[in-house]
């Protein structure tokens, strides 16, 4: 039941992420929210398997500081991305 700590927690960095970061018109607004969940249950998920319990600070530090970083460092190369697709696209169809 504690790993929807670590769901809200994702979420919420991703929602806040996705603020603070620049170039949010080149993404969508559930990106961030989404990534941010899936990785700090995802963790939380796999750390329990390997036999963590609850009660390991390590377990909480991980799954609640891996959506920070992970989620801070794919949105801008997620943006950045997108502007280098869109470039290409516009040459392509010949209006840039």
């Amino acid at each position: 039941m504690q790993i929807v700590l670590a769901l809200i927690f994702g979420g919420a960095v991703g929602a806040l992420a996705h603020f603070t970061v620049g170039a949010r018109d080149s993404r969508g607004a559930a990106i961030g929210p989404m990534v941010g969940a899936v990785v700090g249950s995802g963790l939380w998920a796999l750390l329990t398997w390997a036999g963590l319990s609850s009660s390991n600070p390590w377990l909480w530090i991980a799954s609640l500081g891996a959506p920070i970083v992970v989620v801070y460092v794919l949105l801008p190369v997620l943006a950045k991305l997108r502007a280098v697709h869109d470039q290409r696209r516009r040459e392509q169809l010949g209006i840039a």
